[in-house]
Parts: C-alpha cells; sequence; structure tokens
C-alpha cells in the first residue's frame, strides 16, 4: 500500500463495493455521501485505476475494484488477526470470545455452556450476538465472531459444524386440539394432521431436520403455515392454526400455557450445531478450549 493510501480509504471502499450504492455505504460508515465519494475518486486517482462503472441508475465494480475488494477484505481479516495476537500476550487487556447465536436459541443447554464456560474461564469475557443463519454464515467468514450455535446452515467449505447438543422432539397443539388430552403420540398420528413449518430462508437448520421427520413418517404431510421465528411458530401453534413439533428444551424455556405438549413415541431429537470457521494452521487455543467445552452437553 502507498503511503498516501490510508485504510480509511480502503473501509470506505470495502462499504460502497458491498453496498454497491453511496447513500447506504455512507450510512453504514457514518459520513456524508460527498465526501465517501470524494474518497472513493482520491483512491482512484491515486492508483491510477477505475473501481467503478458509475451510470444513472446503477454502480458496478470493474475487475480492478473487485480484485481490490477480495484483497482489502483480506487486509481486515489478517489486521483482526494481528489484534487478537498481540492482544492475547496482554493478559491485562483480553479479547473476548465473539459468539453468534443463530435462530433465536434460547435452550437451557446454551445457557448452561455459557455460564459453565465463565466458571471455568472467567479472565475471557463473552461477547455474545444474536442473528439470523444466514449472517453466522457471513459473520464466521469474515471472522467477526469466533463460535457460533444454529441448528444448522448450507453446507460450507468455509465453514465448520458439529453436533453441540440434542433435545427430544416434542408434538405441540392448542388445547382444543382432539390429540390434546394424550400421553403420548405416535409421530405418524400427529402428522394426519395440517402441521406448521419453519420458513427455510430464515431457520434452515430448523426446517431441513423438521423435513427429514416428515419425509420419514409422513407421504404427503400437509404445511398449513410457516412462520419466521420460534416464537412465531409456537404463536401459530397456539392460534389453533395447525399443530407443531419442537424441541423439549425450547418448550421448557418458554412454559407457554397456551401450547399442549406431548411426547412422542418415536426417539427423535432436535441438533443444535456448534460452528466455526476453517483454518488451516487449526483454530487458536481459547476457541479450541470452549469448542471442547461445548460438546460435554450432549
Amino acid at each position: 500500500m502507498d503511503t498516501g493510501t490510508e485504510l480509511r480509504h480502503l473501509r470506505y471502499f470495502v462499504a460502497v463495493a458491498e453496498e454497491l450504492n453511496f447513500r447506504r455505504a455512507a450510512e453504514r460508515v457514518h459520513i456524508d455521501q460527498t465526501p465517501l465519494s470524494r474518497t472513493i475518486r482520491d483512491l482512484e486517482k491515486k492508483w491510477g485505476v477505475v473501481l467503478f462503472e458509475r451510470s444513472s441508475r446503477k454502480l458496478v465494480l470493474t475487475p480492478s475494484g473487485e480484485k481490490l475488494l477480495e484483497e482489502a477484505r483480506k487486509l481486515f481479516v489478517r489486521l483482526r488477526r494481528i489484534k487478537r495476537v498481540v492482544r492475547e500476550i496482554d493478559a491485562r487487556h483480553r479479547e473476548p470470545l465473539r459468539i453468534g447465536v443463530a435462530d433465536g436459541i434460547a435452550q437451557p443447554k446454551l445457557a448452561e455452556c455459557f455460564s459453565s464456560w465463565r466458571a471455568l474461564a472467567s479472565n475471557i469475557p463473552l461477547e455474545i450476538t444474536e442473528m439470523r443463519a444466514a449472517e453466522l454464515v457471513t459473520a464466521l467468514r469474515r471472522e467477526e465472531v469466533d463460535v457460533g450455535f444454529s441448528f444448522g446452515v448450507p453446507d460450507d467449505s468455509v465453514i465448520v459444524q458439529e453436533v453441540a447438543w440434542s433435545y427430544p422432539l416434542v408434538a405441540l397443539l392448542p388445547p382444543e386440539h382432539e390429540l390434546a388430552t394424550r400421553e403420548v403420540l405416535a409421530v405418524s398420528e400427529l402428522l394426519a394432521f395440517p402441521m406448521i413449518a419453519c420458513d427455510l430462508v430464515r431457520l434452515p437448520g430448523l426446517r431441513l431436520q423438521m423435513d427429514a421427520v416428515r419425509r420419514q413418517y409422513a407421504e404427503s404431510p400437509v404445511i398449513a403455515g410457516e412462520a419466521r421465528t420460534l416464537a412465531g411458530y409456537v404463536t401459530r401453534v397456539a392460534t389453533g392454526l395447525g399443530a407443531g413439533v419442537a424441541d423439549a428444551g425450547h418448550m421448557a424455556a418458554l412454559r407457554r400455557t397456551d401450547v399442549v405438549v406431548v411426547p412422542l413415541a418415536e426417539s427423535i431429537h432436535i441438533t443444535t450445531c456448534v460452528l466455526h470457521k476453517r483454518q488451516s494452521l487449526g483454530v487458536h487455543d481459547v476457541l479450541q478450549r470452549f469448542l471442547v467445552h461445548a460438546r460435554t452437553l450432549r
């Protein structure tokens, strides 16, 4: 990088390149649109390249711009790694373990995982951020979080996902449902009624796990509606829009009185995964310790 180019130039460039819109990029980096545009033109002038094709209708990266975006992302990842290494050497200013929690997970085992880890590693702060599954994948790839929890994400060569723990699958029914008085249910009995499903984009792992159960026990189950969140899923069941299934951990945490929880005759479990970015040199020591700790809760 030449001495006339600052990290600020590259940070602003990445924002514009990812948003492909100066207004949104300016809001993202918290400056006015005019100085942001001026900074990008200054960068192009200093380097003697054209980074964007501009028109009145859209902004498009040139091949040079695409390459700079790729390299700038690598640079910022490297800078974050350097910062982490330096701070780990200084025990007085230790970096937190950054954890992303997707899918609205609120299981007792998640809280147990965090609280018992704090007892084991009290000198390492936890920084917990809630996000969607797709956002978790992006955050892991960019090393904005160190580890994540989800019901599962689509296969990604960069992301490692392993079983952290599981809970038994249970049936969810509105109180007036004809099966609500049963002490135990066969899955095939439950699937004979219209079911609530999870949105594939918002809750991909949970949807895929539930779809696998439906395919195994019913030829053509009727889907009465889809929910984007676990809270919305349970609310739809409570409203009487359809029957549902959930993991026993979440139902213990929610303690809803307007939904009847019935155990299933079959031993079926919903899996919660722990995820991290694949590293060619292996994960750092703190993360490795946390991964081992999380797997002890299975």
